[in-house]
């Protein structure tokens, strides 16, 4: 099945979108956010759970899957969907983060990047190409275009260099999945990746490029990395004013609850991010009224589930005083319950803000949600 995507409302109050878009692996709606499965797992959670959470699409890593257990294994046992037994879509991203982000073990030139594995130092070099092959072997639904990502702050001699390569590269993974393509291989969909950090001017300069070519949707990269949340949303209004209607618009590596309202009114329609799950494994979680840390022991007589207006399983039928027990008793069953929650709870959120678009009210349901979120971090504070 071709990848296609249909903007279905567009808010007249703000630039939130809603959206859908197939996949060989189903349909995905949108705003949508993304758990992320590093290595062909959402950490504790089961693909039955995850469905239970209302999940369409997950986010896969190229590079950690490249690594172990290896594309060829992955592809030997019928792809990643069959591998780790999920049914719904699966975006890959390409690997550019990680090799960019380890960077005392790597090193950048034309062809690609060389790094050393962080398991067992051995040597690899990650091309625009590569990461193209890498993810059709993964039998990806949408692939990433291989990027680079610059460290910010960074000299803007710097950004400008990652940018024109960024365009490089982009240039040769679409030759190459029209390469795999006439093989009968690379069916899946392709993102370009806007770079340029926070100049707007940089990111500007890309996506004049970046933009003629044919991508089925962009992401908006380098973003979310220390520059501030303020200076973050000022570019993603910013790209979001240039990208196409026609194409899915996805904000690589956000997953605060504010950041996802915020963001999606100004016109993203996908994100991802380790955010909400890492932080329930540690004892902390996301309610309707804010962020809650549920190991303090102010919780450990109360009988109230960890959100009242939460209908997943683990508000259905636990307290947080139970949740509290088993994080407090080093019980991994408290790891799993939070986590159903996490991502039940993002996925809440995006659903909730996709009928608000659908209904031409995301403005208001934006401020609502801003002032019931703030005013409960202000009350959990004043009691802790």
């Amino acid at each position: 099945m071709p990848f296609h995507y249909k903007l279905e409302a567009q808010d007249p109050g703000t630039s939130a979108r809603a959206g859908r878009f197939t996949t060989a692996h189903g349909e995905v709606t949108t705003p949508a956010f993304m758990p992320v499965g590093t290595v062909g797992s959402v950490k504790t959670l089961a693909p039955d759970e995850l469905r239970a959470a209302g999940c369409d699409i997950l986010l896969g890593n190229t590079y950690h899957l490249y690594l172990r257990p290896g594309v060829d294994t992955v592809r030997a046992l019928g792809g990643l969907h069959r591998f780790m037994g999920w049914d719904g879509a699966i975006l890959t991203d390409s690997g550019g983060f990680q090799v960019m982000s380890l960077n005392e073990l790597n090193k950048v030139r034309e062809e690609g990047v060389e790094f050393r594995s962080h398991l067992d130092g051995s040597k690899h070099l990650l091309t625009p190409e590569s990461a193209m092959g890498i993810q059709d072997g993964l039998g990806t639904d949408i692939a990433m275009s291989f990027d680079h990502l610059v460290r910010l702050p960074a000299p803007i001699e710097a950004v400008r260099e990652a940018v024109d390569r960024t365009l490089r590269w982009a240039k040769r993974g679409l030759e190459e999945r029209a390469r795999l393509r006439a093989e009968g291989r690379g069916a899946m969909a392709l993102f370009g990746i806007n770079q340029g950090g926070t100049d707007p001017a940089e990111r500007g300069r890309c996506f004049g490029t970046l933009g003629a070519m044919p991508f089925d949707g962009f992401a908006l990269g380098g973003l979310w990395v220390g520059e501030g949340r303020s200076l973050g949303l000022e570019m993603v209004e910013r790209d979001c004013g240039e990208f196409p209607a026609d194409r899915p618009r996805y904000l690589m590596g956000v997953g605060h609850p504010i950041d996802v309202v915020e963001a999606v009114a100004r016109g993203v329609d996908m994100m991802d991010c380790v955010l909400p799950t890492r932080n329930a494994r540690r004892g902390t979680v996301f309610i309707s009224t804010g962020r809650m840390v549920v190991r303090n022991a102010a919780y450990a007589r109360d009988e109230r589930p960890l959100d009242p207006e939460c209908d997943c399983y683990t508000c259905r039928r636990f307290s947080r005083a139970y949740l509290r027990h088993l994080f407090a008793s080093g019980e991994l069953l408290g790891m799993r319950l939070a986590s159903i929650h996490a991502v039940h709870h993002m996925r809440a959120l995006v659903r909730a803000a996709r009928q608000a678009i659908l209904e031409h009210r995301y403005a208001a349901f934006r401020a609502a949600f801003l002032e019931k979120f703030h005013s409960g971090e202000t009350i959990a504070k004043a009691v802790v």
